[in-house]
């Protein structure tokens, strides 16, 4: 096994507990006379000698190491992945009833102790991701795991993700055990039905991580004339009608969303008089919609990242802002915008600065009555703040 040794003063962030060490970081690794593959474990040692953590190496990634254990005791092999499993599995079991649901994140990356991984259940269905070196490392020992903790029907992989780039590893898409997955999964969620498409929907097919959030809309939209931008397969257009919205209109650039909403509109029984679903780009329509002065009481904007990684926030906070602006000057006097950002690159102190200067140029003193984030199967590691990658905010104009 190698051994990275750390710059004097760069081992604070790691010694309270942060699982990821930079390039800049490192000293010196030994021995010096071999390369290390990818997703190889090495252990990280202070300026000084001291052991500070066993972790994945990742040749390719700024993010050079990511942290398995500080144990130095611990072995990284299959036992040491099937306790850190059986640990996230058994926090959604203890979730499961609470959530009323059959779709929920099983394993979200550094927050479950496991960087890169992620594992969602819809139904019977698991689908994977391997984000990182070291988890493409072990990939075959997880999904065995997984097949053997979950007794799952079959496990579909989606490691597409753009992150997988800087990793130095290439895509991977398909079936990896049992048969493969219907065109389309069939999943509830309080009541509510949704058509899922695991093969080629956004992420793994679903928004799981906006289901608290898709509920406390539902507690607001009664009687409301709803904006849903982005609205992807019809989430928040469907739990703003179940809270008795008058009229939706949802926007999506895709078509293929939006023939999946209007299947789930129908799954739900919902009156399709009550919503529009337009093919459209966001930015645009919204401009239309203010040059003719239209005006909604709820505004739904839940865009796609916008900045990924730190390195693109200054491009996106003007995205983020423009979009914003036009919210409020389409929201009536006493209406509700609900705004999000998803990027791992905009910490939620930055876009609470963006939505204050949009609110600012359109003359709008904003109140936020609420802060919104992701559902509790997407936990945040105390020591792994950049794990609380959504973030909302419920405003009144």
């Amino acid at each position: 096994m190698s051994t990275v040794w750390l710059k004097p003063g760069r081992e604070t962030a790691v010694s309270k507990g942060h699982p990821w060490i930079f390039s800049g970081a490192i000293e010196r690794i030994e021995p010096t006379t071999q390369d290390i593959p990818p997703g190889e474990t090495v252990d990280v040692l202070d300026w000084e000698g001291n052991f500070l953590m066993r972790g994945a190496y990742s040749p390719s990634s700024q993010i050079r190491i990511r942290k398995w254990t500080t144990n130095p005791d611990e072995t990284i092999d299959r036992d040491f992945f099937s306790r850190k499993l059986q640990r996230a599995l058994q926090l959604r079991i203890d979730l499961s009833q609470l959530l009323m649901t059959n779709a929920m994140r099983l394993v979200h990356a550094e927050s479950d102790g496991l960087p890169g991984l992620i594992v969602d259940r819809y139904g019977d269905t698991l689908v994977l991701q391997c984000l990182t070196a070291g988890i493409e490392r072990w990939r075959s020992t997880i999904f065995e795991l997984l097949v053997e903790l979950t007794e799952c029907a079959r496990i579909y992989e989606r490691s597409d993700a753009d992150v997988r780039k800087l990793e130095g590893l290439g895509e991977r898409v398909g079936r990896i055990y049992g048969d493969e997955p219907p065109e389309l999964i069939l999943i509830e969620d309080k009541g509510v039905k949704f058509a899922v498409d695991v093969r080629r929907g956004q992420k793994t097919g679903f928004y799981l991580d906006q289901r608290a959030n898709r509920h406390f809309v539902s507690e607001i939209t009664k009687n409301k004339k709803v904006l849903d931008c982005f609205s992807y397969t019809g989430g928040f257009t469907i739990f703003s009608l179940l809270g008795g919205a008058e009229e939706v209109i949802a926007i999506d650039s895709s078509s293929s969303a939006l023939e999946l909403a209007r299947r789930n509109l129908a799954l739900n029984s919902f009156d399709g008089k009550k919503v529009k679903l337009i093919v459209g780009d966001v930015f645009r329509l919204l401009r239309e919609y203010r040059d003719r002065g239209e005006e909604f009481d709820v505004i739904i904007l839940d865009p796609p990242k916008f900045a990924p990684t730190i390195a693109q926030a200054q491009r996106a906070t003007r995205a983020y802002k423009d979009i914003n602006l036009l919210a409020f000057k389409l929201l009536r006097a006493d209406g509700l915008l609900i705004t999000f950002s998803c990027s791992g690159g905009i910490r939620e102190e930055l876009f609470q600065k963006v939505v204050a200067g949009a609110a600012e140029d359109a003359a709008v003193e904003g109140r936020i009555l609420s802060r919104l984030h992701q559902s509790a199967d997407h936990p945040v590691a105390l020591n792994f703040p950049e794990g609380a990658y959504v973030k909302g905010f419920l405003i009144a104009k």
